[in-house]
């Protein structure tokens, strides 16, 4: 698994082509993450406290990985990345666009 929860990613495809966000969750057996304010879907909640109460909300649904790629904070822009190890043996993510970790 490439793509790791809390990174910032951009949507290469789809309705939300271009949108940016941070990853809430991914679930590798699916091969698909969900996306903070992408893919949103309308679902009907029931009440279930006084401080949640009933509606319509708007949750994040699944994307799938190939659809997305990961931001580079220094390009401005999605990239590919590339693993190297660091002088720590830390495995570290390198941007293969500027060579700066993500």
């Amino acid at each position: 698994m490439r793509i790791k929860k809390g990174d910032q990613v951009v949507i290469k495809k789809g309705k939300d082509k271009g949108k940016t966000g941070k990853v809430l969750r991914v679930y590798p057996e699916q091969q698909s993450c969900r996306v903070e304010g992408v893919n949103m879907a309308k679902k009907h909640m029931r009440r279930r406290s006084e401080q949640q109460p009933s509606g319509i909300v708007e949750v994040p649904q699944a994307v799938r990985l190939s659809n997305l790629s990961l931001w580079c904070s220094h390009c401005k822009k999605g990239a590919r990345f590339s693993i190297q190890k660091s002088e720590d043996k830390s495995k570290v993510r390198i941007c293969t666009r500027c060579k700066k970790p993500f």
